[in-house]
């Protein structure tokens, strides 16, 4: 990991030289906010892994590195305001320490700026990251819209749920990777190998987040625990724990709440009860074998790649990082 946070390190010092605007601060001051909140830098990190691991330099993918980072952090922006969250990794949110208008505006601002990024490379080089990045956004746009539609139905299924994580998270960490390999000058059929090891990790990774959400640590998980549960999200961990007929209607009762009307008090008692629920249906360790089996396909999507065995040692070890943040 010693490795990786040499990475992160050059990935920050580029960040802040990179994005420098001031004025009007009403604008760019929720910009630097949110970029400064912290967070593990996941997606930089795995544009410049993949660069590397393909014989290009650092230095030359900063640029696409940052793109994904601003344009995370952008959907992270607006994905706050819609769910009225509070806290974005232990802060204020932008729209709570402003306002809305301010957080969409802003947000706005950044989804520009990614895109003026992708400036500093060559022609062929830009297309092709335009391409991939253009189709991820908007893919994460469906993801975010299925997201919000689950609130209000009673009908979703697993296989339903699994494609709005693929399209809401995953697709970003396979298009980070993608354009790695693509300023590292690698085919179309490798590009892809290295995307699907992405789109595994990710629903892995998204999968561990809803776990954590209802059990994850408050001091270090970022936001607030059991903000799901809250906001009634249909996730993997409240679907399979339907599959328990002595637990589901109990369940559904709880999941028709409007949480809108809820006191605090009513809210954390709702937390807690249903944790009960995901843990006796069964729901809970079903979660955790899923995030093992996708964890599983993501290792051996590893195996495929061509590049050296210690770039795939480094991927191992990324992905093993990744996925014991239940412990």
């Amino acid at each position: 990991m010693e490795q990786l946070q040499q990475l992160r390190d050059q990935f920050l010092t580029y960040a802040q030289q990179r994005v420098t605007e001031k004025k009007p601060a009403s604008l760019y001051d929720p910009v630097h906010y949110i970029l400064q909140l912290g967070g593990k830098r996941l997606r930089p990190l795995l544009t410049l892994m993949s660069a590397q691991m393909y014989g290009s330099t650092i230095e030359k993918a900063l640029d696409a590195s940052l793109a994904v980072e601003v344009f995370h952090n952008f959907t992270l922006l607006h994905d706050d305001i819609m769910d009225d969250a509070d806290l974005r990794r232990g802060k204020e949110t932008v729209h709570v320490k402003w306002d809305v208008n301010t957080g969409i505006l802003s947000g706005d601002a950044m989804l520009i700026m990614a895109y003026r990024l992708f400036n500093s490379y060559d022609p062929d080089t830009f297309y092709a990251l335009n391409k991939v990045f253009s189709t991820t956004a908007l893919e994460v746009c469906e993801g975010q819209q299925y997201d919000v539609d689950f609130e209000t139905r009673d009908d979703v299924t697993i296989d339903e749920y699994i494609e709005m994580i693929r399209l809401k998270t995953s697709v970003l960490l396979g298009c980070a990777l993608q354009m790695g390999a693509i300023i590292a000058g690698q085919n179309e059929e490798e590009q892809r190998k290295i995307y699907d090891y992405g789109i595994h990790l990710g629903i892995a990774f998204q999968l561990m987040d809803d776990y954590l959400d209802a059990f994850g640590d408050p001091a270090t998980f970022g936001k607030e625990v059991g903000g799901d549960i809250r906001e009634n999200k249909k996730t993997y961990l409240y679907l399979k724990s339907l599959e328990d007929e002595g637990c589901a209607t109990e369940l559904k009762e709880w999941f028709s709440m409007d949480y809108t009307t809820m006191n605090e008090d009513q809210i954390e008692i709702k937390k807690e009860t249903v944790k009960v629920f995901f843990e006796e249906s069964g729901g809970a360790q079903k979660t955790l074998n899923a995030i093992k089996e996708y964890t599983n396909l993501a290792l051996a999507d590893i195996e495929s790649l061509n590049v050296d065995d210690a770039s795939k040692k480094q991927l191992i070890d990324f992905s093993n990082y990744l996925m014991n943040r239940v412990s």
